[in-house]
């Protein structure tokens, strides 16, 4: 019996990648959309990330930064996992005591003893100042303020292009020294911050010359008054 690719449609083609000029198509986007999410942290230990020792560790079962009143850091510092990223969705639980954090991405390691990273940054910030912006630590500082959608054209312009809301009613669904869940997706030049599933920011990055298509994953201790910032539930899925 002779089947007709006219009767059964290019949808069940796509199901069964028959045709030899787009089954390598076909079968790339199934393969695509299989992709799974894998954890970056066993709960348990700090295997696959650097940092100071002395002020990262593993309490109760998540990843601990601390910047002590008896030790203070004198500048900031990153816990850094030790494999680079390119198009990505990040999600991981947090929370904040005192002080500021974030966690860095597509970023590049300036000081390799002292873990000093930049690049951008999903900020997580106690004083409720920048929660959920994105801050290009070591480079173009704020990118978008919280709310906003912004587009970066190839000379560096900033034009607000759209809304995610008001920033003071996005900031009223974070639960303050309490866990919050961040989600970050970072595809081609689109990157979009999401704190407890709501769009907290996203930028539209053209500027070739300083904008950051691959690089490394970093936790953020911030420098200044006492912090403690945890992090737990990490997952990656690479695109």
């Amino acid at each position: 019996m002779r089947i007709s690719l006219k009767k059964i449609g290019l949808a069940a083609i796509g199901a069964v990648c028959v045709f030899v000029s787009s089954t390598s198509l076909l079968c790339a986007q199934e393969k695509k959309a299989d992709v799974a999410a894998v954890s970056l942290f066993d709960g348990k230990s700090l295997q696959g990330w650097s940092g100071l020792t002395s002020n990262w560790s593993v309490q109760d079962g998540a990843i601990t930064g601390e910047n002590k009143a008896d030790a203070p850091i004198a500048q900031n510092t990153f816990l850094v996992y030790e494999k680079p990223v390119k198009d990505f969705e990040l999600t991981l639980e947090f929370k904040i005591v005192g002080g500021n954090s974030g966690i860095q991405y597509r970023s590049k390691v300036f000081d390799k003893d002292k873990f000093v990273v930049g690049g951008y940054q999903a900020d997580i910030d106690a004083n409720k100042r920048y929660m959920g912006i994105n801050y290009e630590e070591r480079g173009r500082g704020i990118m978008a303020e919280r709310g906003e959608i912004i587009a970066v054209d190839g000379q560096g312009k900033k034009s607000r292009v759209g809304s995610a809301g008001d920033a003071d009613a996005l900031l009223s669904q974070i639960k303050w020294e309490d866990w919050n869940r961040y989600k970050i997706v970072a595809k081609g030049n689109v990157l979009q911050h999401y704190v407890n599933d709501q769009l907290m920011s996203e930028v539209q990055d053209s500027e070739s010359a300083k904008s950051a298509s691959e690089g490394v994953l970093a936790l953020q201790l911030h420098a200044g008054p006492p912090m403690k910032v945890q992090f737990k539930n990490i997952m990656l899925k690479a695109y």
